[in-house]
């Protein structure tokens, strides 16, 4: 065995292995020592690692207090169509959705019962016509009779009577004739005005009464928005406040006022009626479309904050400000209460004063206590920095 040999050879490699270690060290403790310098100069106050941010100062704005409703458009002209005769209907002219013009015909309800009345009520007329005819030849006979002496007096004015009696009926079948004419004329139902039909729940051979809804006819155009305010905010409902409708995603319908409120309150929901006018040229909303209105009580004076500076955190919402402490800026975050959007902005309740300096920039890389550079943002360009 080369065993003498072999132990030398393993002691000098141990003291080559020994040497590299310590000139291994003697490089990395001046990069370490650089590193915590460096460190030390990140402390806040240390200014040259200060981060730079963009910073808007938070303003005053006239905040809107507004208040949402639901609210149902309907149209300022419409009218339901019920029959004014009882009876079965043998025909529909029209069907729904169908522009019509005043007096258009839109059902016709079997008038066979009311054609034999006016018939006969006109077979009367013709017989008392005839009874007419005979008490003025009569009369005219018995005029001549007097005038020669023939008869008395009273035959005279019994005569007369016949002949007034007798006109009088026959101006009397012919009101009636006249009246079951106009009541044969209700049995085909006509629009009232120009309009839109709307849906027809009726059928033909169904029998209707005259609380029988027939159909609707809605005049296109303007509508009117019904909000039901409760009964609480009545107080301060008035004529004239600003009202803003928009649908379910968000999309404005129409902005306009309150023109209608009513004096009494519905016993069964407790609620106020109001009423908006609805300018429709575009027909964005139809009749009957349920919106969501958002009455305007009135203005106040209150801190707004970005959107962008704002972010929720389990729920609850934190900005970071600008705050000076020892020799710089630095970064501070705040719990901030907001309401709102007003804008482009969230209207603040709470944590934020006006005159606040809001950083707006970077606030996902930023941690509390962070120095940093301001630079001031105006009308959303950066201006000099601090």
């Amino acid at each position: 065995m080369n065993l003498p040999f072999t132990i030398p050879r393993v002691k000098r490699a141990f003291l080559r292995k020994r040497r590299v270690s310590v000139c291994a060290l003697a490089f990395t403790l001046p990069m370490f020592l650089v590193g915590c310098q460096k460190s030390s100069a990140g402390a806040p106050g240390g200014g040259s690692d200060a981060v730079l941010v963009q910073v808007r100062i938070a303003t005053s704005a006239k905040i809107p207090d507004t208040t949402e409703y639901l609210s149902i458009l309907k149209s300022r002209h419409a009218a339901a169509i019920n029959p004014q005769v009882e009876g079965q209907i043998i025909k529909i002219f029209v069907k729904s959705g169908d522009h019509v013009a005043p007096g258009t015909l839109l059902l016709q309800i079997d008038p066979l019962k009311q054609e034999a009345t006016v018939n006969s009520q006109e077979a009367s007329r013709a017989a008392q016509e005839a009874n007419l005819r005979y008490a003025k030849v009569s009369l005219e006979r018995a005029q001549k009779l007097h005038d020669a002496g023939v008869i008395s007096k009273q035959e005279l004015d019994n005569a007369q009577t016949a002949y007034d009696a007798a006109g009088a009926q026959l101006k009397a079948l012919d009101e009636q004739v006249k009246q079951q004419k106009v009541e044969l004329h209700y049995y085909g139902v006509s629009s009232p005005m120009e309009g839109i039909v709307g849906d027809i729940p009726v059928h033909v051979g169904d029998r209707v009464t005259v609380a029988t809804l027939l159909t609707t006819v809605d005049e296109p155009g303007a509508l009117e928005a019904y909000v039901y305010v409760p009964a609480e905010r009545a107080r301060n409902l008035k004529v004239g406040l600003p009202v803003r409708l928009f649908d379910s995603a968000g999309t404005t319908v129409s902005e306009t006022s309150l023109t209608f409120v009513s004096p009494q309150v519905d016993t069964d929901t407790q609620t106020v009626l109001a009423k908006a006018t609805v300018q429709n040229p575009k027909s964005k909303v139809r009749i009957a479309q349920q919106v969501r209105a958002q009455i305007t009580w009135g203005y106040h004076d209150g801190p707004v904050i970005p959107v962008l500076a704002v972010q929720r955190i389990n729920g609850q919402f934190f900005a970071f400000v600008s705050a000076y402490e020892g020799k710089g800026a630095v970064a501070r975050q705040r719990l901030v209460k907001v309401g709102d959007t007003f804008g482009n902005d969230f209207v603040v309740l709470d944590g934020i004063r006006t005159g606040d300096h809001i950083i707006v920039s970077g606030t996902q890389f930023l941690q509390d206590g962070l120095p940093i550079t301001e630079q001031i943002q105006s009308d959303g360009k950066g201006a000099a920095a601090k």
